[in-house]
């Protein structure tokens, strides 16, 4: 087989890979969900990329609605950059499925870093900077320079990708490198949020202006730079690869406390552990959960430095956010980690009901940190204290709720110590999460635009003191439910044990 089949062969897998997982099925719902919401997403980008070149341009005297534009290209990259946490694997964790063959490691990166940068999501953007150079540039500088500044946004977009690919990898050995970009954007957005003008604004639009003239340094300049990147991709997955493929991993013997101020609670005490050390031991598990205290951490930080989240729409998203999604993200898949071990749990008499009170006494105990982290956002009069308030006691009292219906439904095991891709739940988790997620935003601004302010949030706060009040009842309900299940249930967590 010569290198060019080989190559249609491995790119042909690739598409089928979606098709052949066992879940594809299941997950129909999911598949016309997401081309919904890409549709949503493009046709977005489609309206702001009309819309705001009028807007642009009356921005600045005299300056053109593109260079306005160009000076906001690092924040462009940087949405890119998180976006592809959610979609993009590594060449690492592609070329698994390849390991006992007999091909080269070499060759498999080779092709996998070149589609990296012919990925057509690099084109994604387009959508938006399409509509936006036809009105803004053609009719000024005509069809050669809107050509060449598409290929420059093209370039550094490419670049972000493979940015992207050498953090993703260290991020996937310890999540603390994850400090390491959030730590660079945030020194970016400081320099170009805290001084009264944008020190990055001229160099930036300049860069762009140099793509958008053909200056032919500067693409080779740009194509070293990501040449530059491409190496250190390769040579960086190459040491990667064997520890993806084999899960060699390296084992440390620590003094793990053994949390004896829990004991005094009995068997409820003995679960609680369990949850703690679930974060704290489980590779998966800490590492999503670390991951979403950084972007919390993030949000907070932008939101108290600058006015990018001042909105009345978005303070409320970004307070609901960092309220719901610690508790969000293991209770939406609430029993499936708890499925590689559920036939023990099982042998105990109510050990599930235990298990659920353990759940919901530890996911309301760490809505604290979230307290905490918005804390200074108080002080300083950014966000209402009814806003904390109320999200918060309606969190734990109205959505915990809905989020614990899952455990009635869920059954599917997913693993503690690897990373899984291709997993992106059932509808049923993905309809919840948008409940979640938008619910108690809509409860409150209805109520706030029929009452007055607080008096939204003091609705949220009391319709959490019910869900709190009743909390015995709606749990004691799902074990109920659960255990007339239990035969379904306990046989998908098997079958689906490695899968």
């Amino acid at each position: 087989m010569t290198k060019y089949q080989l190559y249609k062969l491995i790119r042909r897998n690739d598409e089928l890979k979606d098709e052949r997982h066992p879940m594809f099925d299941r997950n129909r719902f999911m598949k016309f969900l997401a081309i919904f919401m890409w549709l949503y997403e493009a046709a977005i980008l489609v309206f702001m990329g009309v819309l705001l070149p009028s807007g642009f341009r009356g921005m600045y005297n005299g300056v053109s609605a593109f260079h306005v534009l160009d000076g906001f290209v690092l924040y462009l990259l940087m949405c890119d950059f998180w976006m592809r946490f959610f979609f993009q694997e590594t060449p690492a964790q592609k070329g698994r499925p390849y390991a006992l063959l007999p091909i080269r490691r070499s060759f498999l990166m080779h092709i996998y870093l070149s589609k990296t940068a012919l990925n057509w999501g690099n084109l994604f953007w387009f959508f938006f900077l399409v509509p936006f150079g036809l009105i803004a540039i053609v009719p000024l500088l005509g069809w050669w320079a809107f050509i060449l500044w598409l290929a420059g946004w093209w370039l550094l977009i490419v670049f972000d990708a493979y940015l992207y690919l050498y953090a993703r990898t260290l991020v996937s050995k310890s999540i603390f490198w994850l400090l390491l970009p959030l730590a660079i954007h945030v020194g970016l957005l400081f320099l170009m949020l805290w001084p009264k003008e944008n020190i990055l604004d001229i160099p930036l639009t300049e860069l762009m202006y140099q793509y958008t003239v053909g200056n032919p340094l500067v693409f080779l300049a740009t194509l070293l730079i990501i040449a530059l990147a491409y190496w250190a991709c390769y040579r960086q997955q190459m040491r990667m690869v064997y520890n993806e493929v084999a899960q060699k991993e390296e084992v440390e013997m620590k003094n793990t406390s053994q949390m004896v101020f829990l004991n005094r609670y009995g068997a409820l005490g003995e679960y609680l552990k369990l949850e703690m050390k679930m974060r704290l031991r489980n590779k998966t598990v800490r590492t999503s959960f670390l991951m979403l205290l950084a972007i919390m951490l993030f949000f907070c930080t932008v939101s108290y430095f600058s006015d990018a989240y001042s909105g009345a729409f978005m303070k409320s998203f970004i307070c609901l956010y960092n309220y719901v999604v610690l508790g969000m993200t293991m209770l939406i898949s609430i029993m499936c980690h708890e499925g590689n071990y559920i036939d023990g749990l099982m042998s105990r008499r109510e050990s599930i009901l235990k298990l659920l009170y353990a759940k919901f006494y530890f996911n309301s105990a760490i809505l604290l940190l979230p307290f905490l982290l918005l804390l200074p956002l108080m002080i300083s009069g950014k966000m209402s204290v009814w806003m904390n308030l109320g999200y918060m006691f309606f969190t734990a009292g109205v959505l915990y709720p809905i989020c614990f219906q899952m455990a009635v439904y869920n059954k599917e095991t997913l693993p503690l110590n690897t990373k899984v891709t291709g997993k992106q739940g059932n509808w049923m988790q993905q309809v919840v999460s948008m409940v979640m997620l938008f619910l108690p935003i809509g409860i409150e601004k209805i109520a706030t635009l029929l009452l007055g302010d607080p008096w939204g949030f003091i609705l949220l706060i009391l319709l959490g003191f019910i869900g709190l009040a009743l909390h015995k009842y709606w749990l004691l309900n799902i074990y109920q439910r659960f255990m007339q299940r239990r035969y379904v249930n306990m046989e998908g967590f098997r079958a689906s044990r490695g899968s």
